[in-house]
């Protein structure tokens, strides 16, 4: 028998609170006691995706709120995974996916959160960041060089980036996202935590299958070598910028059905929220419907 009540806490188990440390080797990258077998979750996530479908709807004929759905991980984490399974019922007319890559050269004329901002959701849309503006803040928080290629006022040297200028970053990512949700853009963030073990098990899968070779390169390995780079720079990421109206969720990334299945459920519980309904129509809306009724079925 399926648990429902043990799959409505998920929110609150896996949220990152604002301005707590953060402490990744505390946190689970899977679940030994998990409230649902795989066939139940299987079937929560197809009742979770038809929920969605109806809320995008709702979301699309309301058109005051956007929504912005993040999702960073390390390499094979499984956030393309989670864009394929989770979205699936989402209407292709209302969403838009964009995953971000090395920054062009017209980019980097640019503000590092110009390129983010131009691919918002409108209202009424849905926005899906397969990585996002966080990696300037993790890629580059790794390999400050990069941030060279910024051309920024007063850096000229990967000295001049010191603790003062991620914390201004941050700040900055926070009025950002502070801005957007004052104008009714609803941002849900979500870290995939994959285990290094996990991480070489799909390593090895994508090399050994051909239909997976392409998504394998031998970059992945020199930047795996800098697992506790990246693991400590995610945990001030999440430590600095998960705040109340912009959440960061924590989400176990082993086992990818559990992952779905508990994204697709903080998404549903956390869009309800904000009671979506279909727009009422005024009396003379009504009185146009009537006639435009009569009118058709008058036709010969």
């Amino acid at each position: 028998m399926i648990n429902q009540q043990a799959t409505g806490n998920y929110a609150d188990k896996y949220r990152i609170p604002e301005g707590k440390s953060v402490s990744l080797k505390e946190r689970p990258t899977d679940e030994d006691d998990k409230p649902v077998k795989k066939d139940d979750g299987d079937r929560l996530l197809q009742s979770d995706i038809l929920q969605l479908t109806e809320l995008q709807e709702k979301l699309y004929a309301n058109g005051r709120y956007s929504v912005l759905i993040i999702i960073q991980a390390m390499d094979a984490g499984g956030k393309d995974s989670v864009v394929k399974h989770v979205m699936s019922g989402l209407n292709p007319q209302g969403v838009n996916v964009t995953s971000f890559k090395t920054p062009t050269h017209q980019e980097l004329a640019h503000d590092y959160l110009w390129r983010h901002y131009i691919a918002l959701p409108g209202r009424g849309m849905v926005g899906i960041f397969n990585r996002s503006h966080y990696e300037n803040v993790l890629v580059t928080r790794v390999h400050p060089e990069y941030i060279l290629n910024e051309n920024i006022p007063g850096i000229s040297s990967v000295e001049n980036i010191d603790k003062s200028f991620w914390e201004k970053r941050f700040k900055q990512i926070n009025h950002f996202e502070r801005t957007l949700t004052e104008n009714g853009t609803i941002i849900l963030k979500f870290h995939l935590h994959v285990s290094k073990k996990e991480q070489k098990k799909r390593f090895l899968e994508r090399i050994d299958d051909p239909a997976k070779n392409w998504k394998f390169s031998s970059g992945d390995l020199k930047e795996r070598a800098l697992w506790k780079d990246y693991r400590k720079a995610y945990e001030d990421m999440l430590e600095n910028t998960s705040t109340d109206i912009s959440p960061w969720f924590t989400v176990p990334a082993d086992d990818k059905w559990f992952t779905r299945l508990v994204i697709a459920n903080i998404i549903v519980n956390e869009l309800s929220k904000l009671d979506l309904r279909y727009p009422v129509l005024s009396t003379a809306q009504r009185t146009d419907l009537a006639k435009a009724k009569t009118d058709l079925l008058g036709e010969e």
